[in-house]
C-alpha cells in the first residue's frame, strides 16, 4: 500500500510541479504523503538520451546511442541522534545496440545502494564540534572527489560496506576517517547488461579500502587547506579477478571558493605507491613496481558585471607507464574518483582518465539569470608517455613512434533549472578533434573526430 501511495504522490507531483514552478518552496514526497514525524521518503528520477557520433574506441567503428534511466528511492527513520537509511538504485540503458559500450557504469537494475545506520551528535567533545558517524552499506564524497565520490553525471554510483565517522568544529577543521569494502556491481556480462539483469551486488573481504582525510581553514587568503590519505589492498580470489593492487596515495589541496570580484584558485597533488599487476587477467601473475603521481591545478576570476562570468584556466597531468617492458607501472590511478568535472561528459563518451594525461584548458562560465548556468570549455589533451596507453580508448602504441597529441575537446553545456529544487534540465554537447596519436597509433580505428551530444531532464521529489 505504501509503494501505491508513493508511485500516486511522484505522479502527482510531476504533473503539478511544473505549473508550481515559481512556487517557494520544492514540492517533497514526505509532505505529499502527510508522513510526518520520524520517517522521510526521498528520491531522483533521470532520463537521458546520449548519442555519440564516430567511436574512438580501438575496434568499435561507427556511431551510438543510448537512453538512460537513474531513479533513486531514499527511506530514512530518525530516533534523536540516530538514523537507519536504506537507499535502492535502479540504473537501466535502452536503445542500445551490439556495439555501444555498455558496463556496470551505464547499468545497475535493481540495487541497494544504501543500509546503513548513523549517529550524530552535537557538541560532542565542545561546543560547536559535531560528529557524524556510519556504518553498513554506504556512497561517499571526499575531499575534491577526484579520488572517492558519489557520481553525480554517470548512470551508476560506487557503493561501499564499512564504516565512515567525520568530526568538524565550529572553525571549520575537520578530520575524517573510513574502512570499507568497495561493493562490485553485477553482472559485469555485456549481453546481461543490454536486458538490464537484476543480479544483486557483492563485496569482497579480498579488495578493502581505506582513508584519512583532515581540512582546516587558511588565513592567507581565505584559503582551506586539505591532506589526505587512502590505501586500497586486493587479492584474487576463485571468483572474482583483481589487478591486485596494494596502493598507498597521499595527497595535499590547497583551495580558494569562486565568488564575484576576486580569484579563486585549486591545487591539488598525490603521489602513488606500492605494487599493482598490468591487467586483471587470471594469467596475469607479474607484480609490478607501483609509482605514480598525479597534480591539478586551476586559477579563476569572477567578475562582478551582468551574466557573472567566470574565467578558469585549467591544467592537470596523471602519470602514465614509463616502459611496458620493465618491472614498474607508472600509470596514476584515480581509484574510487569522478572524472565529469574536469574532463567531460562520461556515459558512452567518457573519452578522457585521470590517468596517462596532461591536459591543459581554459573554461569560460556563465550564469545569464538565476535558474539558467552554462559554460564553454577548450582542453587539449597529450599522453604524459607516449608509450602507455589512451586509457578510455585502448589504443596504444608501445614503440612510442605516434606522437603523444590526443586531440582537442570543445564541450558547451546549459543546464535550466524550470521548478528549482524539483526540476533541471541540462543539455550539453563535447566535439573531439583527434590529434596524431589518435589517427596514427597501430589499433586507432581511424573513425574521425567524434561528437558526442546528450539532453537529460531530472525531476528530484
Amino acid at each position: 500500500m505504501l509503494l501505491l501511495k508513493i508511485t500516486i504522490a511522484v505522479l502527482a507531483g510531476l504533473f503539478t510541479g511544473v505549473s508550481g514552478a515559481a512556487q517557494a518552496q520544492p514540492w517533497r514526497l514526505s509532505e505529499a504523503l502527510k508522513l510526518g514525524g520520524p520517517l522521510s521518503i526521498s528520491g531522483t528520477s533521470r532520463l537521458r538520451y546520449e548519442g555519440l557520433d564516430e567511436q574512438f574506441r580501438t575496434g568499435r567503428t561507427g556511431s551510438d546511442q543510448v537512453f538512460v534511466l537513474r531513479t533513486t528511492l531514499q527511506a530514512q527513520l530518525n530516533a534523536r541522534n540516530w538514523a537507519i537509511t536504506a537507499e535502492l538504485l535502479d540504473s537501466r540503458a535502452y536503445l542500445d545496440d551490439r556495439g555501444t559500450p555498455l558496463n556496470t557504469t551505464v547499468v545497475n537494475a535493481v540495487e541497494l545502494l544504501q543500509a546503513h545506520v548513523s549517529f550524530k551528535k552535537q557538541n560532542w567533545l565542545r561546543n560547536g564540534d559535531s560528529l557524524h558517524a556510519r556504518a553498513g552499506r554506504i556512497t561517499m564524497d571526499v575531499g575534491s572527489r577526484r579520488f572517492v565520490a558519489r557520481n553525480r553525471y554517470r548512470n551508476t554510483i560506487n557503493g561501499f560496506t564499512g564504516i565512515d565517522a567525520a568530526w568538524q568544529n565550529g572553525e571549520g577543521h575537520s578530520v575524517r576517517a573510513f574502512f570499507a569494502l568497495p561493493v562490485q556491481r553485477r553482472p559485469s556480462e555485456a549481453s546481461r547488461l543490454a536486458r538490464n539483469v537484476i543480479d544483486f551486488d557483492k563485496e569482497y573481504d579480498s579488495v578493502k579500502f581505506w582513508g584519512l582525510h583532515a581540512g582546516t581553514p587558511i588565513g592567507q587568503f581565505d584559503s582551506i587547506g586539505e591532506v589526505f590519505l587512502f590505501g586500497l589492498h586486493e587479492n584474487d580470489t576463485p571468483d572474482f579477478a583483481t589487478r591486485n593492487r596494494n596502493l598507498l596515495t597521499p595527497g595535499l589541496r590547497w583551495s580558494r571558493n569562486a565568488s564575484p570580484g576576486r580569484f579563486d584558485f585549486v591545487f591539488e597533488a598525490a603521489l602513488q605507491f606500492g605494487e599493482s599487476r598490468a591487467s586483471s587477467a587470471t594469467s596475469n601473475l607479474t607484480d609490478l613496481q607501483h609509482f605514480a603521481h598525479f597534480e591539478h591545478a586551476e586559477i579563476g576570476y569572477s567578475f562582478q558585471t551582468a551574466l557573472t562570468p567566470r574565467v578558469v584556466f585549467q591544467y592537470d597531468y596523471a602519470s602514465g607507464d614509463d616502459s611496458p617492458n620493465d618491472n614498474d607501472n607508472n600509470r596514476f590511478d584515480t581509484l574510487f574518483g569522478a572524472r565529469r568535472f574536469d574532463f567531460g561528459p562520461t556515459g558512452v563518451y567518457g573519452a578522457f582518465a585521470r590517468s596517462n594525461l596532461s591536459s591543459p584548458g581554459i573554461r569560460i562560465q556563465v550564469k545569464p539569470h538565476p535558474a539558467l548556468r552554462s559554460f564553454v570549455a577548450i582542453r587539449g589533451f597529450w599522453l604524459a608517455s607516449d608509450q602507455d596507453e589512451w586509457v578510455s580508448s585502448g589504443v596504444r602504441d608501445a614503440a612510442g613512434r605516434s606522437g603523444s597529441h590526443l586531440g582537442t575537446q570543445v564541450e558547451m553545456r546549459l543546464r535550466w533549472d524550470v521548478a528549482p529544487g524539483n526540476y533541471r534540465f541540462e543539455t550539453g554537447v563535447a566535439h573531439l578533434i583527434l590529434g596524431e596519436f589518435a589517427e596514427r597509433a597501430p589499433n586507432a580505428n581511424g573513425n574521425g573526430d567524434a561528437t558526442y551530444f546528450y539532453a537529460q531532464a531530472m525531476f528530484r521529489f
